[in-house]
């Protein structure tokens, strides 16, 4: 095959929830980019997000959170049943009764939506599906507006020089290798999540409801009228979950039913509704923040966001929420050197832009993955991960999550979540409109 040689002003390895942000951020201060993404199509399955406040502003600044405010409602509050004592505690998300709750409270709203959501926003020859990354090399190039320092091999034979590389290709990033990132760990939970679909209406009230049990934790929060967001984290051993990992959708579905009390009915209600495409199993994995804090989060113009920056447990609700703050000030950053530099991204500035970026990100990424480590830990009954090692009692956990931690703590940890994200730079034209 012909080698095929391109060039891109900026290039953005992944196109999930960061990497489709990051280029609606760069259309939006004038900077075109290419998305790279090795599936054949826009990869809309899967289940749901939880965005709060902090997501909704990124997606304000970004010119896109009508469209999703619109459809989904924000939760008040919702409930946390223990099934061992039967004792039910209520969460508070909000007291605020203004335009402020309306519309920036935290919802439940499909990964597909949000993904259209962002993609319907750029030019069609954005997304360059089929397109697997195989290796990056920087070039030796002199400093300017005509400075393309980076070369990535496609497996395909495509070369592609670019000025600025973004990774966000997950978890698994290759950019993020690439760097010297160390590998994320696993937290030593899996989960299995999915879409239970009502067409006749759930009737459920609009409101999150989680269970625990011995070491288990179940929760459903409905999306819309119909749809019904369910996730189910616990822990395990990988030999434990060969069926599990075989991915049928059948399979995880019956293994679920099995897993969930009598008592829980709602949830198995759920569960029976399933939209197999929905399903999905995991480990769930996160990077050590002191791997973030003094690990080398970019290279000259390299960097990465997202999960390949800073994968983190869920317990928090803060993956896709703190994708989207990073395409926001991705966006800013890149958008200050353009216009400063008259329109033309020069190497030596966008350095200088992308190390702030990193500087801004690490230090707010890791206490987010911290604190959604340490709710997760607590809400399991402890016995699982890192802190495990230090041997707390079990019933010592439990009794800080049943006495102390939804009263209190909870909401000291749900504080790390507010953040504004700033906005995009204006005085340069948003391209292809």
């Amino acid at each position: 095959m012909e080698n095929v040689v391109m060039r891109e002003e900026v290039v953005i390895v992944g196109g999930g929830v960061a990497g489709l942000a990051t280029a609606l951020a760069l259309k939006r201060v004038g900077v075109k980019s290419l998305v790279l993404e090795r599936a054949n199509e826009l990869r809309i399955t899967g289940g749901s997000l939880t965005l709060s406040s902090n997501a909704w502003i990124a997606l304000e600044a970004l010119g896109v959170a009508h469209k999703l405010t619109a459809v989904y409602k924000p939760f008040k509050r919702g409930e946390v049943t223990n099934f061992a004592n039967g004792v039910t505690q209520e969460i508070l998300f909000t007291t605020d009764e203004g335009d402020e709750w309306l519309t920036r409270g935290p919802r439940s709203v499909h990964r597909r939506a949000l993904l259209e959501a962002l993609s319907e926003e750029l030019p069609a020859d954005t997304i360059r599906y089929s397109s697997r990354l195989r290796s990056i090399e920087k070039a030796e190039t002199r400093n300017g507006a005509d400075s393309y320092g980076v070369i990535i091999h496609l497996e395909d034979g495509t070369n592609i020089h670019t000025k600025v590389l973004i990774g966000c290709d997950g978890v698994h990033s290759v950019v993020a290798k690439w760097l010297g990132l160390k590998t994320p760990v696993s937290s030593g939970r899996y989960a299995v999540r999915g879409l239970g679909v009502f067409p006749e209406g759930h009737g459920l009230k609009h409101e999150v409801q989680q269970f625990v049990a011995e070491g288990r934790r179940f929760g459903i929060l409905p999306n819309t009228n119909t749809d019904v967001f369910w996730f189910m984290t616990y822990p395990s051993t990988p030999s434990a979950e060969e069926e599990m990992a075989k991915g049928d959708p059948k399979i995880i579905q019956e293994t679920m039913l099995e897993r969930v009390p009598d008592s829980a009915q709602v949830v198995k209600d759920v569960i029976q509704h399933a939209y197999m495409p929905s399903l999905s199993w995991g480990p769930l994995q996160f990077r050590y923040p002191w791997d973030l804090l003094f690990g080398k989060v970019s290279n000259g113009t390299v960097t990465v966001a997202g999960d390949a920056m800073h994968p983190m447990t869920p317990d928090l609700g803060q993956g896709g929420c703190s994708a989207l703050e990073d395409a926001v000030v991705l966006g800013r950053h890149i958008g200050n050197s353009y216009i400063r530099n008259g329109g033309m991204l020069s190497q030596e500035d966008l350095e200088v832009e992308i190390g702030m970026y990193v500087k801004e990100r690490r230090y707010r990424t890791a206490g987010l993955i911290t604190g959604s480590y340490i709710s997760g830990w607590v809400q399991q009954g402890g016995g699982v991960g890192v802190i495990s090692s230090l041997r707390v009692v079990g019933w010592m956990t439990k009794l800080l999550r049943d006495t102390v931690f939804y009263k209190i703590a909870f909401r000291r940890l749900v504080s790390l979540i507010q953040y504004d994200c700033g906005k995009l730079p204006t005085g340069s034209t948003s391209y292809g409109n």
